[in-house]
């Protein structure tokens, strides 16, 4: 059973949270502020620290940064969970070494869904400190060969940055100055054409890498990217990442494959656009945004009707019709902006 710290001064809201992780099957240690929860971080050595920030004694500014400096808990993930929603306060938390950051308040799937992630990937980074010892990628370059050893290059060496839902990541003409890698969330990259309607080019999902134009020449940004959940991405300089492929050719060649499937994936696209019927778009359309949405097959996505019919390339209200015939027909519900895919078979038979 994996450990938890809550540090939180709130009594209700301590006592609500610890029972609400203890049915997810944590096994849950309280604090009632900053001081003792520094105490009992470095004698329980949890798996995750969810840790309030305005609390007396010492906040959870301080505590992060004390944990961090010391050698046996500096790698415990660290969540914090408080109502400072201003982007100065999320910045300063994640500037000083947060794994993430929620907002209160906030939802049991939010909370239980970001300490399952961290923890998960503080225990591939440990075995991978395990496995080098002391030799790091920024140490030795060398040792990238594979995408996988370049994304974990991304997570060791690269900038963080954060977004809320709609935020915009860059716009098109800016300065290509980062390559991103997406750490959470999910993010849109799009053109407007010139009457504005707006183009869907891709979408990208936990673990892809975006925000490339090219790597030896000053190019512009080719299209706006915007954040369609709350978003956490690692930016690597074009310079750095040059140095990387110079030294690294066979994850040069990893890379243009990917770009080559890329370019495959928007070429469908495309054809899809122009030839295929509306019935075919909009089941094809649904099925994508759950793929990159959903952690569960028959989980509901959360989704505008307009980023659904920017991607299938059809108007919003044509999109809305085909929607109603689907829901009419039992292969999907409409709840809100909510819908669920009740029959997956019948949707993949009609793409």
């Amino acid at each position: 059973m994996k450990k938890v710290l809550l540090i939180e001064d709130d009594a209700v809201l301590r006592e609500n949270t610890a029972e609400l992780l203890e049915l997810a099957a944590y096994d849950v240690t309280t604090a009632p502020n900053g001081k003792v929860g520094v105490e009992i971080a470095q004698q329980l050595l949890p798996d995750a620290i969810v840790c309030d920030i305005m609390m007396p004694e010492l906040d959870g500014y301080g505590v992060l940064e004390f944990l961090s400096k010391q050698d046996h808990t500096k790698y415990i993930p660290f969540i914090f969970l408080s109502a400072k929603t201003e982007r100065q306060d999320v910045r300063k938390g994640m500037d000083l070494g947060a794994d993430d950051y929620i907002t209160k308040p906030f939802s049991e799937d939010e909370l239980i869904s970001a300490i399952e992630s961290r923890i998960a990937k503080a225990l591939i980074l440990q075995e991978e400190r395990e496995k080098y010892q002391h030799t790091t990628f920024a140490e030795d370059e060398s040792n990238i060969r594979t995408l996988n050893d370049l994304k974990n290059f991304f997570d060791d060496n690269g900038e963080i940055f954060t977004y809320k839902k709609d935020e915009v990541i860059y716009e098109e003409g800016q300065n290509s100055n980062f390559i991103y890698l997406i750490t959470k969330g999910v993010v849109k990259c799009y053109k407007l054409d010139e009457q504005g309607k707006e183009l869907t080019t891709a979408l990208h999902k936990e673990d892809d890498l975006f925000g490339y134009t090219s790597f030896t020449q000053n190019i512009a940004y080719q299209e706006t990217a915007t954040a369609i959940k709350d978003v956490e991405i690692v930016g690597l300089s074009k310079n750095e990442l040059k140095n990387v492929l110079n030294k690294n050719h066979k994850v040069t060649l990893e890379l243009i494959q990917l770009l080559t499937d890329n370019l495959s994936t928007v070429k469908d696209q495309l054809l899809q656009m122009a030839y295929s019927s509306v019935y075919k778009k909009t089941a094809t359309t649904i099925l994508k945004f759950a793929e990159k949405l959903n952690r569960k097959p028959d989980d509901p996505i959360k989704i505008s009707r307009n980023d659904l019919a920017s991607v299938a390339g059809i108007a919003t209200e044509t999109l809305i019709r085909t929607m109603s015939s689907f829901k009419k027909q039992g292969l999907i519900e409409i709840e809100g902006r909510n819908i669920k895919i009740v029959d997956l078979q019948k949707l993949q038979q009609i793409c």
